[in-house]
């Protein structure tokens, strides 16, 4: 397998869909359709990330299982656009496969909200488990493959995500009360605010740190990795365990390119999917522990908190955003799983 570089791929997303088209279904000799081909990843994060490592990987299993018939070519950095770029991408057949997370899907189909709402999940081992189990969710999997041309193949964690601020820890959540947070700018995020007391201040991501540092927010939300790689630690060094949600990216495959395959060929691409998830699950574990561990000796704070008082807080929110029949079955149907 070869990753390409961000130099490789200078230009636009439209660029870069040019020239995989003219790529076509064949990569370094395989064949097209049935005979196999190197499939193009659409990635946004770096190569030291968990999720890169486990994508190379995904693609050396497949290359092996499949005696070279396929094989995935990993585009990281996003050179092929950002993750809204990279679905219209896959659904028009220009990419195969890319990397997207839930609220990206969510503006195809609003069942994926559930997803993405505090309190559906009680752990990563068990959210892992749950979005990759086809009789869980394999109907709002499949829900895409007419109207956008793919098909949802499973997840990855973005890891459980809690609050950060400058000022001391919040314990509770009366100590979230006039704080000016960081979010998404998301419904989901900014209701999450509200049932806390705080001010939602919706932010791109790359001016978090300044936002922290000037005193624009008091505190964000986001994973341990996150945390220290984007170096917020710096600014804001009271991290509390609140882990109010569970984040999840999602694997897309042009369903064409999944339908070229042979029964024996998609049954090694499964397995090997299988296999990337539980392993990039191992790696995520390891870069958290390492994360907490850098953070700490740069003057971090890690505290505990009353998570029963915030989920309180937050349960008004699965009857706010889960409101039709098919979102219902969707989410008990995952806390069912989870029993």
């Amino acid at each position: 397998m070869r990753t390409t570089s961000r130099l490789a791929l200078t230009g636009i997303a439209t660029a870069a869909a040019l020239t995989l088209a003219a790529c076509g279904g064949s990569g370094d000799g395989a064949g097209a359709g049935g005979d196999g081909k190197t499939m193009k990843l659409a990635l946004n994060q770096t190569e030291d990330h968990p999720s890169y490592i486990a994508l190379e990987a995904f693609g050396e299993d497949l290359n092996e299982a499949t005696d070279g018939r396929w094989d995935i070519e990993v585009y990281p950095n996003a050179t092929l656009g950002a993750q809204d770029e990279t679905i219209q991408l896959v659904s028009d057949g220009s990419v195969d496969l890319s990397i997207v997370s839930a609220p990206q899907l969510e503006n195809l189909n609003d069942d994926f909200v559930v997803f993405s709402l505090p309190t559906v999940f009680d752990s990563v081992d068990s959210q892992m488990s749950i979005i990759n189990d086809a009789d869980v969710v394999g109907d709002v999997y499949a829900s895409l493959e007419d109207s956008q041309n793919f098909s949802v193949v499973g997840g990855i964690t973005q890891g459980a995500r809690s609050f950060y601020t400058k000022d001391g820890p919040v314990q509770t959540p009366a100590d979230m009360q006039g704080l000016k947070i960081r979010v998404q700018e998301s419904p989901v995020f900014i209701s999450m605010m509200k049932a806390l007391g705080a001010s939602a201040t919706p932010m791109a991501f790359g001016e978090v740190y300044t936002g922290l540092q000037s005193g624009v927010i008091d505190g964000a939300e986001n994973n341990e990795v996150s945390y220290f790689t984007q170096k917020h630690f710096e600014v804001a060094p009271y991290f509390s365990y609140t882990r109010h949600l569970i984040g999840a990216d999602f694997l897309i495959a042009s369903t064409p390119v999944l339908d070229a395959m042979s029964q024996e060929d998609r049954a090694a691409f499964d397995e090997a999917w299988q296999n990337t998830w539980k392993y990039h699950t191992e790696l995520w574990n390891e870069a958290t522990e390492k994360a907490i561990t850098d953070a700490e000796s740069g003057g971090a704070t890690f505290t505990e908190v009353d998570a029963g008082a915030f989920a309180d807080a937050l349960s008004p929110m699965i009857e706010e955003f889960v409101t039709t029949d098919t979102q219902r079955a969707l989410y008990d149907g995952i806390k069912a799983a989870g029993e």
